[in-house]
């Protein structure tokens, strides 16, 4: 008898941030959008939407990665969509004493998942990633602008190259006019 392959490794996909709040609806309607795709391995998307508590529950069942999808500011043309890294190596900074369900960020939601999984015996996701999108609006209203719009559609092909390889391929690499890819995974809390 051959000895059995190991089972492909298992990444959640989670779409996180405030229908409620203009582009803050970015990883929402990306997931949405993915979840209507044929995903590579043992991939699962989630509509987290805001609430974090949830997401660092259900890593719980043994992920070996994340990808995050969220509205990311770090300064470009609204509509860039980046490739983040996450430091899993890095010190998670402590949750705050009194955390709001229904707004933790990314790094709150890591660091209360390390401190559950110090309780519980369990592993974090050994790699993950944040999937961003430079907003151009977070205020009170529903919808995403035109930019973050556009972007969704090439949101999700990233992702499915990112399951498919690990790597965003190059050819997203961003230009000058064109908001598309920032693939330098630089290692950065997020």
């Amino acid at each position: 008898m051959k000895p059995s392959a190991p089972p492909d490794p298992r990444t959640l996909v989670a779409g996180i941030g405030n229908v409620f709040l203009g582009d803050d609806g970015f990883g929402v309607e990306t997931v949405r959008r993915l979840a209507e795709r044929d995903l590579p391995g043992r991939a699962e998307v989630v509509d987290i939407g805001v609430r974090g508590v949830h997401l660092a529950y259900q890593l719980l069942d043994g992920y070996d990665s994340l990808v995050l999808v969220d509205a990311t500011s770090r300064g470009e043309a609204p509509g860039t969509l980046y490739v983040i890294e996450h430091d899993v190596g890095a010190a998670p900074s402590p949750p705050a004493a009194a955390m709001d369900g229904h707004r933790m960020t990314p790094d709150t939601v890591l660091a209360l998942l390390a401190t559950l999984c110090a309780g519980t015996g369990t592993e974090p996701p050994r790699r993950v990633l944040v999937v961003g999108c430079e907003p151009a609006s977070v205020e009170e209203g529903i919808g995403l602008s035109a930019p973050v719009s556009d972007a969704v559609p090439r949101a999700v092909r990233l992702i499915e190259e990112l399951l498919r390889s690990g790597e965003p391929s190059a050819a997203q690499t961003p230009t000058a006019q064109t908001p598309t890819a920032q693939t330098p995974t630089a290692r950065a809390s997020t």
